[in-house]
């Protein structure tokens, strides 16, 4: 950034939205009116609208620290469009309000919005509104975000079935790994006040922290192989907490098996130099944004055919309970040990 930077008091609430604004454009037909008016319109002909938001609090989902502003605008973004793909639906409209303190300037807000808008441009979702205010404790960002689907390939949490495969996309646990790199290497520098640290090492599992993806990708094979999921939910607040959240809506059991639970070299490597249990990062870790999905078990062998997805299970009747099955044979009760929010450990 250079030059003099502008006031944001200067601007005003329309000034800022203007700046912010100013360049985008609506790519989707149902996109009527956009930003600009007192609400957006949409038109979605028929079809089955999904709808989601999530917000992001400067000290409890995320340091300024460590974190750039382009990045955290992405995932901020990124976050909501995962809700939209774990419903099978695409994505459409996106609505962002931030809450700013006095200590970001209008560049800051415009780098945070370079973020917002690759995510919308990446994933082919409209910027259509929201709203600014100021906070007293730092940044706060929220997001909606609308998708469309047919009603017979929406979903939910609730359609899965005993003997259905319980599947998983990419890997896990490399986003908790790469948050607790971070947060080592601020505290040591802090501490020390020594020199910017070589994160060189650590390149995967900080990306997977500071700029995830939604897996569309995913959503895109299933749809070509003409697989539609009997349940599904993205992994945001760990594996074992998910999978409950599937087995209590779906009124199923479940067993899983350690030996399948996708973890990369990466990932693997980091946890061994920390010194953690890399299965109880890979069940409890949150933030991958993977999918967890069920499928009958007659897909099994179209599943296979679709790379980046492993099998790692099945449900089985609800009196059977829910069990991680170790490579001895031996069963664990799951329990949900994952992410939340409004907990203070």
């Amino acid at each position: 950034m250079e030059g003099r930077q502008k006031d944001i008091k200067a601007l005003g609430e329309f000034g800022l939205i203007e700046l912010l604004t100013r360049n985008i454009e609506l790519k989707n037909k149902s996109s009527l009116c956009g930003v600009g008016d007192d609400a957006a319109i949409v038109d979605f002909g028929g079809k089955k609208v999904v709808l989601t938001t999530d917000m992001l609090t400067e000290g409890v989902h995320f340091n300024l620290v460590y974190t750039p502003l382009r990045h955290l605008g992405y995932k901020a973004v990124v976050v909501n469009l995962s809700d939209v793909y774990a419903m099978n639906a695409r994505p459409q409209q996106v609505l962002v309000s931030i809450a700013i303190s006095a200590k970001f300037t209008a560049e800051m807000l415009e780098e945070l919005y370079e973020g917002i808008k690759m995510a919308c441009d990446f994933y082919k979702a409209d910027l259509v509104g929201g709203d600014t205010t100021s906070s007293y404790s730092g940044l706060v960002i929220s997001i909606t975000a609308t998708g469309i689907a047919d009603e017979k390939n929406i979903a939910r949490r609730s359609g899965a079935a005993e003997n259905d495969l319980i599947c998983v996309s990419g890997d896990l646990g490399a986003a908790y790994m790469g948050l607790q790199v971070l947060e080592r290497e601020t505290k040591i520098f802090t501490e020390t006040n020594g020199p910017q640290p070589d994160l060189s090492a650590y390149g995967y599992i900080l990306e997977r922290q500071l700029k995830p993806e939604a897996r569309h990708d995913i959503i895109e094979k299933l749809e070509e192989k003409g697989i539609v999921p009997t349940s599904m939910i993205d992994i945001s607040d760990g594996l074992s907490s998910e999978l409950l959240h599937l087995t209590r809506k779906s009124g199923t059991g479940c067993r899983i098996y350690t030996e399948r639970i996708p973890i990369a070299d990466e990932t693997r490597a980091a946890m061994e130099e920390m010194g953690l249990e890399p299965l109880t990062i890979a069940l409890n870790g949150g933030e991958d944004y993977e999918l967890l999905f069920t499928v009958p078990l007659e897909k099994h062998a179209l599943i296979k055919e679709i790379g980046g997805i492993s099998i790692i299970g099945n449900m089985t009747d609800r009196s059977e309970g829910c069990y991680m099955v170790s490579t001895g044979g031996s069963a664990v009760e799951l329990h949900a040990m994952g992410w939340d929010g409004l907990k203070k450990d």
